[in-house]
């Protein structure tokens, strides 16, 4: 179920290779930078060419927000479409 109520905003996420990848899908995910008010063990739902076209780590500012979904807990959603700005390059 969406959260109606909240807003979009601009949020600092960060490319990740998870230690564990039980139940996730790719190598590569997405998670919010720390200090932001969400906790960077939170999931992003977001274009899959942060993930794909960009060494591990680079960071990006996107427009998100906070939604759910029934049995699986808060998430940081994005429009796939929307754009993006590439804030820092991750090391390969």
């Amino acid at each position: 179920m969406a959260k109606a109520n909240e807003p979009y905003r601009m949020v600092l996420v960060e490319s990740y290779r998870p230690n564990r990848t039980s139940g996730l899908h790719g190598d590569v995910h997405v998670r919010p930078r720390p200090g932001q008010g969400f906790p960077v063990t939170m999931h992003v739902e977001c274009s899959k060419s942060l993930s794909r076209n960009y060494p591990v780590g680079t960071v990006f500012k996107i427009r998100a927000k906070l939604t759910d979904r029934e049995g699986s807990g808060d998430f940081l959603y994005s429009y796939f479409g929307w754009k993006y700005d590439v804030v820092e390059i991750g090391k390969k």
